[in-house]
């Protein structure tokens, strides 16, 4: 089963599979595109997210954004995947609808992983049989009324991915300073290494934000931001043709052996011999 929603007017795009891996070819993937998965099946599910296997269990969700390099080639089982690039809708021109930013999308933790539970699994099969209903209703409202459904699909999972990936600890306030500053390192993490960069953004000291993310998790802010930069930068050795002194200008580094001890202290492996490991 395959569905997919355009507007060419604006470039929009909307799909949704109950096994991408088969139909992979068939959506209008680009730079910007978003996807939610989800493992409808009985058993797991492997699927390769930048270098790193996830093995998704049953009634398991993963967001990944075009950040992320995926690969379906270890999947052996149908995952269902809801995918949407800008145009259709943008959760940052959004976050205030639905508060997901920094903790399904462009959050700088582990990926984000949510479990739905039993007493919401049907909840969740009458959103997904509503889905299809509308992509097989083509009329002047189905962008809208998709739209509509992606939107309450997102709320759930924020609301579930609040309260299981270690955010219960922290009130409203806390949980929206963290998500906030998960998104601006997103955003400025090559040209920003300093927590007090981020507190300035945020209006908060840096004390303040080391003590919320004290109850977060085991992260400092400042860990998370060198980590952020150590993860992008395994991505341009992964996946792209950049030499070891590009890509040490591309994230910042005025020196090329600047950057290879920095990324042999965060991997324990210098570029080189990163690259002759890992490379695909």
């Amino acid at each position: 089963m395959k569905f997919q929603f355009t507007d060419t007017k604006v470039d929009s795009v909307f799909g949704m599979t109950d096994d991408i891996k088969k139909n992979l070819t068939y959506f209008n993937t680009n730079k910007d595109t978003i996807s939610i998965l989800w493992n409808q099946n009985n058993t797991p599910v492997t699927l390769e997210i930048d270098n790193t296997i996830i093995e998704l269990q049953p009634n398991q969700l993963i967001t990944t954004t075009y950040l992320h390099y995926v690969s379906y080639q270890k999947t052996e089982k149908p995952l269902t995947v809801f995918m949407f690039n800008r145009p259709f809708y943008c959760i940052r021109d959004h976050d205030s609808e639905v508060s997901c930013n920094g903790i399904l999308f462009f959050g700088t933790q582990e990926l984000p992983i949510v479990t739905i539970p039993e007493d919401q699994k049907r909840k969740f099969s009458t959103l997904y049989e509503i889905f299809i209903d509308e992509f097989s209703t083509s009329d002047k409202i189905q962008g809208d009324m998709l739209q509509m459904l992606l939107k309450r699909l997102i709320i759930i999972c924020t609301r579930l991915a609040k309260e299981q990936l270690t955010l219960k600890k922290l009130n409203n306030e806390q949980i929206d300073l963290v998500r906030r500053f998960n998104v601006l390192v997103d955003e400025h993490f090559k040209t920003k290494r300093k927590v007090s960069d981020y507190a300035d953004l945020l209006f908060k000291s840096p004390k303040t934000l080391s003590n919320i993310f004290a109850l977060y998790n085991q992260s400092s802010p400042q860990q998370i931001i060198l980590s952020r930069i150590a993860l992008e930068a395994k991505r341009l050795i992964n996946y792209t043709d950049k030499q070891n002194q590009e890509i040490a200008y591309d994230l910042g580094f005025n020196d090329p052996a600047h950057f290879s001890s920095f990324f042999k202290k965060m991997t324990n492996y210098s570029p080189t011999k990163y690259r002759e490991l890992y490379k695909n």
